[in-house]
């Protein structure tokens, strides 16, 4: 540790530039002397590789990526880093959109990467222990056998990571039938910046003794503590589900549908909608054929978990039948296997990645109160179409639990600089709605670096204070994921 004698000396000497240089070469033999071969890297690929996540707006410039493999090891290097006041973010699977897991600005990178240790399934409690590296879709794999999930499911379930959902409170496609990350959470070790490791909750489900911490690190981005370990509560695995996707005339019949569908007694997996241009996209870019010979402007993809009851299936097509006769449906298809339920899943999944390769895209993640939503969405679209005709808007999201993902893409012969003017003023009024009527900016993708400035539509003064004043309690120096959230 360099004295503040020498400090005052590099400083007069040679400037800050120097003095990083000496602190840094004195870190470096610290971690050289701390951990074995192979635990950091500064080859140029893995910087870049670990440096960004998949936004890809910030150029990745970190100073190393580290790679422990145990708490003790995250706690170890932690301590190092507030000793030589090295700056450090948090990296999981790396597939966040807020540049919440971005390092542009000589950080180290903390990679989970080698702490993907599951244990037993817990069948008497309906538990499973991992290391917060650990893939969603390898814990899905992981408790199948034993009649169980974490029912935590979204498109990125095969390289999310499990420390990340937690640090983001991940969403998905089945919000509306499990909740969120911190429903399916018993228990936290999490690793402050100072080194110490708090052991959180464990595997209570009933543990009423003050402030559970456990939660206060759930869904804050990794600004206030390292999440290395968990106990994730299971879920049985849902019986034989159907899957739907429905031909809809305009956006009114798609919250009409919702409401039948939430009167028809089913167990509702998913709701999810989509506009006719959003298949479209998804159908050139897969190359697939449309499930339906004509065009309709709006579609919803159901999934209900099959009742076991002997009249299951009559009771089923009682229920369609309705649907049609009362003309709220103009066409439907029923998935006949779990290929095509796949199939059909994927387009509504694929819409992500066909928008992204397609064009430049100005995009926004919120939520609003589910009896807002269509107001909502009249009001944004005609907004767009009065004032933005050259912009083209692309709308879908989880209708049963509130959530929408908006799309503006760029036309080909508008600038870039032109496009982002534009998008920058159509979303005044987007954010006076979600104001208005009490949204989120951000409904599961967090805020990061890229929705900073937009907490205030959604939280009061007096809450970014409180937030302020927590991560001065938990990071007093400001290194834990520097300038994310707040």
């Amino acid at each position: 540790m360099i004295t503040m004698s020498e400090l005052d000396f590099w400083l007069d000497l040679a400037g800050f530039p120097r003095y990083f240089e000496v602190m840094m070469g004195n870190f470096i033999d610290a971690l050289k002397s701390s951990f074995p071969a192979g635990f950091f890297t500064q080859d140029e690929a893995e910087l870049k590789t670990y440096g960004r996540d998949w936004t890809k707006v910030h150029e990745p410039k970190p100073s190393m990526v580290c790679f422990p493999t145990s708490t003790d090891e995250v706690s170890t290097l932690l301590k190092l880093c507030t000793e030589y006041n090295v700056a450090v973010v948090p990296s999981g699977g790396r597939t966040g959109l807020a540049a919440g897991a971005v390092a542009a600005n000589g950080e180290l990178v903390l990679s989970l990467d080698k702490m993907r240790a599951i244990g037993e399934v817990d069948t008497l409690a309906n538990t499973v222990w991992c290391q917060a590296g650990a893939v969603t879709e390898a814990i899905h794999e992981h408790c199948k056998s034993a009649g169980l999930t974490w029912p935590i499911d979204f498109a990125s379930k095969g390289s999310s990571q499990v420390g990340g959902n937690i640090a983001t409170n991940a969403g998905g496609v089945k919000v509306i039938r499990y909740g969120l990350t911190r429903n399916w959470v018993l228990g936290l070790t999490v690793v402050l910046m100072n080194g110490e490791v708090l052991r959180l909750n464990g595997s209570l489900e009933k543990n009423n003794t003050g402030v559970d911490l456990r939660q206060l690190f759930i869904g804050t981005e990794g600004i206030l503590g390292v999440i290395t370990e968990a106990i994730l509560k299971l879920s049985p695995l849902p019986r034989e589900c159907d899957v739907f996707l429905f031909a809809l005339k305009d956006l009114s019949t798609v919250f009409s549908l919702f409401k039948e569908v939430r009167k028809s007694g089913l167990t509702v997996n998913a709701f999810e909608c989509l506009s006719h241009d959003c298949l479209g996209l998804v159908l050139h870019h897969r190359n697939l054929a449309s499930p339906f010979s004509d065009r309709h402007e709006q579609y919803v993809l159901l999934e209900v978990e099959r009742p076991e009851s002997a009249d299951a299936k009559e009771k089923l097509e009682a229920w369609l039948s309705e649907l049609f006769a009362g003309e709220l449906v103009q066409d439907a298809v029923l998935a006949q296997s779990p290929k095509e339920a796949q199939n059909l899943w994927a387009m509504r999944e694929g819409i992500s990645e066909s928008l992204s390769n397609t064009g430049l895209l100005h995009k926004h993640d919120i939520s609003l109160p589910i009896h807002r939503l269509q107001e909502f969405i009249e009001n944004w679209s005609a907004d767009i179409a009065s004032n933005y005709p050259g912009l083209k808007p692309y709308v879908f999201g989880h209708i049963g639990d509130g959530n929408l993902h908006i799309n503006l893409m760029k036309p080909d012969a508008m600038e870039v600089a032109e496009f982002r003017k534009l998008c920058a003023k159509a979303d005044e009024n987007m954010f006076a709605w979600i104001q208005k009527f009490e949204g989120s900016v951000s409904a599961e993708h967090g805020i990061g670096l890229l929705k900073k400035h937009l907490l205030k539509y959604t939280r009061s003064e007096t809450e970014i204070a409180l937030m302020r004043q927590m991560k001065q309690v938990f990071d007093p120096k400001g290194l834990l994921n520097p300038g994310k959230v707040l």
